[in-house]
């Protein structure tokens, strides 16, 4: 029996067609018309004036460091529950990361606790130079409150959309939130460039700089001239078509997702003690990975599942760790913390892809329901 991946890539024909026109084209150097049209397409999908097509999402979170001036000895915020690449982007330009909990209603930056860090901060004399808010498992963040914060004590937003391309808040789409967004393009996500990101924004300049900085930062001279560091983070041509093909269908995709998400729901509501993430008010979330907690009541717990569905060559995975409990950051400051570690504790994210297969589906719940008693 085939293994059932948590998140696996979903690619077709479209993108084979498009990989080889761009291949047949000539342009399999780094950059070319997809790569062009891919960023524009990603502009359009996040209602911004522009985008930087990259290597990485971790790629376009350093970038937008750099730009906003961010260095060594200053502060960023940062949501705790989230990949390391949130807080990694910070450690690369020599600032500290603060991270800030999450609150219960979404799983994302905890608003009141990010005021409270500001108002602290201003107090201090010590304002951070950046707040990274983390759209989790593609659910924006409340950016009603988030934004206004920011904005109230003049501190620039990058919103880490890195899993929530499709997803939307209060009719706005992800990425087109603060100063900067992020996409990525792993593997894994929602579309797929193999490997891949993106940095979008609605400052020109800064998207030039990006570029600029993206491809070692060459000074316009007629011999390689560097006046600043760069970087080699571009994203290749022929990655870009892909990218391109899986747009066109990525309403379909997030459908499918939110529909594993409404079975899941329907096969194991019924279980005392099994939660779902909740989608929050304002939102429509992709469910890029449908997430669900454990409790005592249910009878099993997260570990229990995660091994019985090893066990039959399926694949989950606990919640993310938060930040603050990870060994590299020990020590740095924490606002909060009781719900994530919660989350952390109870959390389990399940077989997730818009190729799922729905016998995969049934037998995930299947094996869920058993251990909780509930044949």
């Amino acid at each position: 029996m085939t293994r059932v991946y948590l998140s696996p890539p979903d690619v077709g024909p479209d993108e084979r067609r498009m990989l080889l026109e761009a291949l047949d084209s000539g342009w399999v150097a780094p950059l070319g018309p997809a790569v062009d049209g891919f960023e524009t397409d990603l502009a359009s999908i996040s209602q911004r004036a522009g985008a930087c097509a990259l290597s990485s999402g971790t790629a376009g979170l350093h970038l937008a460091l750099v730009i906003l001036g961010v260095g060594r000895g200053d502060r960023v915020v940062v949501s705790s529950l989230t990949f390391a690449a949130s807080a990694n982007a910070v450690e690369y330009v020599g600032a500290e990361p603060v991270f800030v909990d999450s609150e219960a209603s979404s799983w994302n930056m905890d608003p009141e606790l990010l005021a409270e860090e500001l108002e602290e901060s201003q107090r201090d004399n010590r304002l951070p130079k950046a707040v990274i808010a983390v759209d989790l498992y593609g659910q924006c963040a409340n950016y009603a409150r988030v934004a206004a914060i920011c904005e109230q004590f003049e501190v620039p937003l990058i919103e880490d959309a890195a899993e929530s391309l499709g997803a939307s808040f209060q009719g706005r789409p992800a990425g087109s939130f603060g100063d900067f967004a992020v996409f990525s393009f792993n593997g894994n996500k929602i579309i797929t460039t193999s490997g891949g990101g993106a940095l979008v924004s609605d400052n020109r300049s800064w998207l030039d700089k990006a570029r600029s900085l993206a491809t070692q930062a060459r000074d316009p001279a007629p011999h390689y001239e560097h006046s600043c560091l760069g970087f080699n983070y571009r994203m290749s041509n022929l990655l870009a078509a892909v990218g391109r093909a899986q747009l066109t269908s990525l309403e379909h995709r997030v459908e499918r997702r939110r529909a594993n998400n409404r079975a899941y729901r329907n096969a194991l509501d019924d279980i005392q003690g099994i939660g779902f993430m909740p989608e929050a008010d304002g939102c429509r979330s992709t469910f890029w990975l449908t997430a669900i907690t454990i409790g005592p009541e249910s009878g099993t717990s997260s570990t229990e599942i995660r091994e019985a569905l090893e066990l039959l060559d399926i694949e989950s995975r606990p919640i993310w760790k938060p930040m603050h409990l990870q060994p590299y950051y020990q020590g740095c400051e924490m606002r909060g913390g009781r719900v994530s570690e919660h989350l952390f504790a109870t959390g389990l994210c399940l077989p997730s892809g818009s190729n799922l297969e729905v016998s995969a589906r049934d037998r995930v719940c299947e094996t869920i329901r058993k251990l909780a008693g509930r044949p």
